[in-house]
Formats: C-alpha cells, sequence, structure tokens
C-alpha cells in the first residue's frame, strides 16, 4: 500500500519542466510573506486603529478595484512586453508599497495606498500565468498549475500561520514581512529565471491564427467569467468577513485563526497534485468546476447548521478546500485552452479581473449585509450564489462554443 501510494505521488509531479519548478519555488517564496491582505480586516478594526468592519469592506474593495486595473494593464503589457519584465517590474513595486502601506495611519491615505499597491500586485498575474502556460506542455498543463497553486497554497499556510504569530506582536511587523518577501522573488526571478538561462518570454505574433482572436469576442468566455465572478464575491469571504467572524463570534485568538487558514494550504499540498494527475483529462474541465462550487456552496450554509465553535472554523475550512481543489485548477485549464501563444496575456488579464471584480464587490457586498443584518444571513447568500454558480457552470459544459 505504501509503495503504491508513493509511486502515485512520484508520477502525480514527473513530467514537468524544469522552468516550472522554478517558478513555482520563486512564487512558495513570495506567497510566504502572504500575511496583510488575510489580516487586513482585523488590522483596520483593532482598537488602536478604530475602524468600523463597513470602512474596512471599504478598503478592500478599493484592493479589488485596484486588481481590476491590474489584470487590465498586466494583460496588456505581458502581450506587448512578455511576461519576464511584467514579473520583475510587478514584483518590486508591490515590495515597495506593502512597507509604505504599513505606515499610513489616516483613512484617506489608507485607501490611496491600498489601491495602489493592489493595481501593482495584480498586473503581475497575468504575467505570472502566462508563464506557467509558456513553460508547460498541454499533457500537463493542469498539474504545471496545480504545482504554481501547492507553491501558493504552501507560503498561505507558511504565512497565515507566521501572521497570526507576528499579528500578536506587532501588526506593522506584517507589511515589512510581506514587502521583503516580494523583493527577494524579485532576485530569485532574476537568477534562476531571467531570458538568458530560458526561452524567450515575449509571445510570437506569428503563432496566431488570422483572423486575430480576441477574448472579448469569445461569448462562451464571457460567460464563464461572469460565473467566475459570481463565485469569487463568495471566495473572497475567506480573506475579509470570515477572519472577523473567527474573532468576533467564535471569539478565537490571532494565533488560532492563523493555524486554521494554514489548515486550507496544508491540504492543497498533501492532495491537490494527486488529484489533478487522477482526474486530468478523464472529463471536461467545467464539469469538475461545477462539483467544486457546490461543495463550496454547501460549506457556506454549514456555517449556520453547526454550533459557533472553533470546530465548526476546522469544517469549513476542510469543506471550502475540498471545493477548491476540485474546481480552480481546472478554471485554469479551461481558460487557457481557448488561447493561443500572442493573445494569452489578454485572456490571463481578462480572467484576473474577473478574480479583482470579486475581490472589489466580495468585502464590500459581505461587509455591508453583516453591518445591516448579521453573519448569518451572510452565510446563506454566500451559499446560495455558490449553488448558483455550480449550476451555471453545468450548463457552460452543455452550450460552450469554440473560440470564433
Amino acid at each position: 500500500m505504501l509503495v503504491r501510494t508513493l509511486s502515485l505521488y512520484r508520477h502525480a509531479y514527473s513530467g514537468l519542466s524544469r522552468s516550472t519548478w522554478l517558478l513555482s519555488f520563486v512564487m512558495l517564496v513570495n506567497r510566504s510573506g502572504t500575511m496583510v491582505i488575510p489580516f487586513m480586516s482585523i488590522y483596520l478594526t483593532q482598537p488602536k486603529m478604530g475602524y468600523s468592519i463597513g470602512q474596512a469592506g471599504i478598503v478592500m474593495g478599493l484592493f479589488g478595484l485596484g486588481a481590476v486595473c491590474g489584470g487590465l494593464i498586466g494583460g496588456s503589457l505581458t502581450d506587448k512586453w512578455g511576461f519576464y519584465p511584467v514579473q520583475m517590474i510587478t514584483l518590486t513595486g508591490g515590495g515597495i508599497l506593502f512597507m509604505v502601506l504599513g505606515q499610513m495611519q489616516r483613512f484617506p491615505l489608507i485607501c490611496l495606498f491600498t489601491f495602489l499597491l493592489s493595481v501593482v500586485n495584480d498586473a503581475f498575474r497575468p504575467a505570472n500565468s502566462t508563464a506557467i502556460a509558456h513553460y508547460s506542455k498541454e499533457e500537463n498543463r493542469t498539474r504545471s498549475y496545480s504545482l504554481n497553486r501547492l507553491a501558493i497554497n504552501l507560503g498561505w499556510a507558511f504565512g497565515g500561520a507566521i501572521g497570526g504569530i507576528l499579528a500578536s506582536i506587532s501588526y506593522h511587523l506584517l507589511f515589512w514581512v510581506d514587502g521583503c518577501t516580494n523583493l527577494v522573488a524579485v532576485l530569485l526571478l532574476r537568477y534562476l529565471l531571467s531570458p538568458a538561462n530560458n526561452e524567450a518570454s515575449h509571445p510570437k505574433k506569428a503563432a496566431i491564427p488570422a483572423p486575430v482572436r480576441s477574448a472579448y469576442r469569445d461569448r462562451s468566455y464571457l460567460v464563464f467569467i461572469g460565473l467566475t465572478i459570481l463565485f469569487g464575491l463568495c471566495f473572497f469571504q475567506l480573506f475579509t468577513t470570515i477572519t472577523v467572524y473567527y474573532k468576533k463570534v467564535l471569539g478565537l485568538p490571532e494565533y488560532l485563526i492563523g493555524l486554521i487558514m494554514a489548515v486550507n494550504g496544508c491540504l492543497i499540498a498533501l492532495f491537490e497534485m494527486v488529484l489533478v494527475f487522477k482526474l486530468e483529462g478523464k472529463r471536461e474541465n467545467l464539469f469538475y468546476i461545477s462539483y467544486g462550487m457546490l461543495v463550496v456552496g454547501c460549506s457556506f450554509l454549514l456555517m449556520n447548521l453547526m454550533p459557533p465553535l472553533a470546530l465548526t472554523a476546522f469544517v469549513f475550512t476542510i469543506l471550502v478546500t475540498v471545493g477548491e481543489i476540485s474546481s480552480m485548477p481546472f478554471m485554469n485549464s479551461f481558460w487557457v485552452s481557448r488561447t493561443a501563444s500572442a493573445n494569452r496575456g489578454q485572456y490571463a488579464g481578462l480572467y484576473t479581473i474577473a478574480w479583482s471584480t470579486a475581490q472589489v464587490l466580495g468585502p464590500t457586498v459581505g461587509s455591508q449585509i453583516v453591518e445591516h443584518f448579521s453573519f448569518r444571513v451572510l452565510w446563506w447568500i454566500m451559499g446560495g450564489l455558490c449553488i448558483l454558480a455550480a449550476g451555471g457552470f453545468k450548463w457552460l459544459q452543455k452550450n460552450k462554443r469554440p473560440p470564433a
């Protein structure tokens, strides 16, 4: 049994390019500093800062608005300049802006620098997504994205756990550590994945067939983007209202909140690559996406059906993780399957914009529902929207068209 299990894991991780592994290592280092965003709402609502949940929601909404702009800018620049320089510039700028944001005390300045940080930070995402596609092969593309997600989530697990400890000492430490890991990632990207040591990072214009395909004219892809926004609106509660719920309703200390968040990353690290290896190519991507959304929806509903205990938070995290593993790797594969090398930045940018739009709507809508109604109402609504999104992806599976 042990031999078979080890063999399964070995095959799940085999066949990926060296550059894919190196890119994932850079992401691991970068995301090990992911501390500011998951604790931002708690940071702003602590007595020292004195802002309300509604104001924290506005700040997180501005972070999402900046991410929309960053996705649009990053996608366009990636197709023009290539993914390597865009990654270098945005990681450097993001590192500096994290440190600056930590020094802001007045609400208008917090809003301004949160927005600027988000623009720069999320301009990185289309370039990074394009790099993964560039370094992978069609037959292992989903696993390549999963490896990158594994690195992100391992970093998330480490950053969340350490972030909880640092927050107990001083919230300002979170901003410094997050900024420094960005800058370390720049150095690693420069020395491990520079164009001199890898294939050119600029798209080859000749590879795209005529007429040029546009993501904005791909109707099935636009439906996919709309459903992604709907799901993302619910998913982003995990980084905003859910942490406040853990603190204010469940009464959990910061270090335990960090540990609960770390469970998500650890489960993804243990099981996602193996699951994707077993499922990749067996059914359509949209089938798995729909199934995952349904599980996430049920996890939100469960929050109202279980008592307000720490155990509820752990069960919620486990179910959300199952849904995430079942859907998100295949979402990446779906959009990449509709691209060519020279327009991949545009598709990646639109996909980034979808998540960024959800990042605007999620914290804003979630915090307002909590402030004017209750957390219970929020969980009912989020569960229902996830189930609605699951049905939408199932419909798209039956009615999608090939890109024009």
